[in-house]
């Protein structure tokens, strides 16, 4: 404190210095008015709106829902540099090479403390005996930023970055639907709240395991980034559509421009997507969902509101609203931006025509018939 005061009197007498001098001195001849700068405008297209197209990066740190020991949106300057100094050091020592005459380890599995959210996916994805090798993994170093802030959470509304509650009818009826099969949108390696037989069967597993649509709605919408790798997505725009390509899983949404909704009995795994600019804004309404997306735990009534805007050169703001009148009593808002990249978005085969499922379908029914051998 005594330091602060010395330092407020220091600037005080300073510019106390200062102030007198310009008294005493002669007014200096006027100078020119320096130029305003000029704003930025956006690149627009031949019809005249702001040109979208490119390869965004959308890898991030910042999770989706704030973490409950975080009471702000905006993470001071300091806080923000140690979550990003802590996430920068651990994929280097991760990406280090490994010895081959290395020590076994611990019995059981690493069971340390994750201290990033980062780290957290990568220890449940790959459990206590480890998942992927660092080398593949692309989930991002640093936080989202919007408006020169650092962001805690990619929700924004409700103000505590929390998805609402669900209604008590929507909780009963996905537990009447995980009572005999997995989540349809569950994470990579996530296995919880699954009954006994729920991988059994391929129509039964989860919708990314079967090469449908990517982990945790990185297909969209809403696109959200996955925390692992394959975070790319490629916007090619004319008069009438906007296509975005999702580098996983190879999921292409084509947007129409200024057309109607399909009728309700057509229902889409990604929705039926209809746009229209307001203003420099691309809003994409979403609707006619199929129920076998189940978008955290939502109905075929799901309505997603998409806002895409170019804020700076290599850089969108991807805003988006979740409604369903039969999961959430309030609907709900998430915002993060997409920087640009110069990366190579390359195909993403899931599966390589999905012999994996395949083999594991084959070695349950080994295991069938052995244990039939055994009784």
């Amino acid at each position: 404190m005594k330091y602060r005061t010395l330092v407020i009197f220091g600037c005080f007498a300073i510019a106390a210095a200062s102030l007198a001098a310009q008294v005493s001195a002669p007014k200096p001849a006027a100078q020119p008015a320096k130029p305003a700068t000029k704003q930025w405008t956006p690149p627009r297209t031949a019809d005249g709106h702001p040109d979208l197209q490119g390869m965004y990066d959308v890898a991030t740190m910042t999770p989706v829902e704030r973490p409950p020991n975080m009471p702000r949106l905006v993470l001071t300057r300091e806080e923000a540099a140690a979550m990003e100094k802590y996430e920068y050091e651990r994929q280097v020592k991760n990406d280090a090479p490994i010895a081959g005459d290395r020590g076994a380890p611990p019995v059981g599995g690493q069971n340390t403390t994750p201290k990033s959210y980062l780290e957290f996916l990568e220890q449940a994805g790959g459990g206590a005996v480890g998942g992927y090798n660092n080398f593949w993994l692309a989930g991002g170093m640093t936080l989202a930023v919007v408006d020169g802030e650092k962001r805690s959470s990619i929700v924004i509304d409700p103000p505590n970055g929390r998805i609402p509650p669900m209604k008590p009818e929507a909780r009963k009826r996905n537990a009447a639907f995980l009572a005999g099969a997995a989540r349809p949108d569950a994470a990579e390696g996530d296995t919880s709240a699954s009954p006994p037989g729920a991988f059994d069967g391929p129509e039964t597993r989860p919708l990314a395991e079967r090469c449908l649509l990517g982990f945790l709605s990185t297909s969209g919408p809403p696109a959200l980034p996955n925390y692992f790798y394959n975070n790319l997505k490629q916007i090619v725009q004319s008069r009438d559509t906007v296509m975005i390509l999702n580098e996983m899983v190879h999921d292409a949404r084509v947007v129409r421009i200024g057309g109607q909704h399909l009728p309700p009995n057509v229902r889409r795994w990604n929705g039926d997507s209809i746009g229209r600019w307001e203003g420099d804004t691309l809003v994409i309404d979403t609707t006619n969902f199929t129920g076998k997306t189940q978008f955290q735990g939502s109905s075929d009534q799901l309505h997603v509101i998409e806002r895409i805007t170019r804020t700076g050169p290599k850089t969108l703001l991807y805003r988006f609203t979740i409604e369903d009148p039969t999961t959430w009593d309030t609907a709900w808002t998430g915002e993060y931006p997409w920087v640009g990249t110069d990366e190579k978005l390359y195909e993403y085969a899931c599966h390589e025509g999905n012999y994996s499922l395949a083999n594991m379908l084959r070695g349950a029914r080994a295991k069938e018939a052995e244990d039939a051998k055994r009784k």
